[in-house]
């Protein structure tokens, strides 16, 4: 069973699709990933319940996904609901529309923000999401 797993939330499956690709990284894919995006990013998602899972894609040095939050500091931190992940993920929905209409809010870095459907679309290519 994967460390990223929370029970309750749809993006779970696509945040350990992120930690198995990740993982399967060869040391040049890694940093090949990490210098096209070079950041941290801390997601906050909340399911239909309201219960709230925190992630931290860190795409700054380490190359890694797990659950908490960011350690060191985030660049960005994304807050939307489980919904709105799951059709980013899904290519039905992009960054920039989903916070024009408010769907996805940001604090931080919020160029870094766009650079997360490039994370996912690059993720997606190499693992069954």
């Amino acid at each position: 069973m994967s460390s990223v797993k929370v029970d309750g939330f749809q993006s779970s499956a696509i945040i350990e699709a992120l930690e198995t690709a990740f993982k399967g990284y060869s040391e040049k894919e890694k940093k090949e990933q990490i210098n096209k995006t070079k950041g941290i990013f801390e997601l906050h998602i909340k399911n239909e319940k309201g219960d709230e899972a925190v992630w931290t894609i860190d795409l700054k040095k380490a190359g890694t996904v797990y659950t908490g939050a960011a350690k060191p500091k985030a660049d960005v931190t994304i807050n939307m609901s489980d919904e709105t992940f799951m059709q980013l993920a899904e290519g039905k929905l992009n960054g920039q529309k989903a916070f024009m209409t408010g769907k996805l809010k940001t604090k931080g870095n919020m160029m870094l923000a766009t650079k997360l459907d490039a994370v996912l679309k690059s993720v997606k290519s190499q693992a069954k999401m």
